[in-house]
């Protein structure tokens, strides 16, 4: 078991997946924060005009497309990095490794 153990903490690949990791952790804390922003500023458009700003919205949902990949890729979910290592719209196109 140590042995095996001591292997897998070797490898270069593992821990470059970590350092991955905890760098969109860092990147998923900013978009959330940022995704509360979208949400209060279209609250007050909404309030101030009584309709929804579709560029807030295209945006917003964007934003949650990638908060989704980021959160994907820190669960396992994906072994596709996110953005700025993939194409910004490569979020819209996942799927879960049983659906591949």
């Amino acid at each position: 078991m140590e042995e095996q153990l001591n292997t897998h903490l070797s490898q270069l690949q593992i821990w470059k997946r970590i350092f991955l990791m905890l760098l969109f952790a860092v990147v998923i804390t900013m978009v959330r924060w940022l995704a509360w922003a979208v949400i209060l500023l279209q609250l007050f458009f909404v309030l101030v005009s009584g309709e929804k700003n579709v560029h807030i919205l295209s945006f917003g949902r964007g934003l949650a497309v990638y908060d989704y990949h980021l959160l994907s890729f820190l669960v396992f979910g994906t072994e596709i990095l996110p953005f700025p290592f993939s194409p910004w719209a490569m979020s819209a196109e996942l799927k879960s490794p049983d659906e591949n």
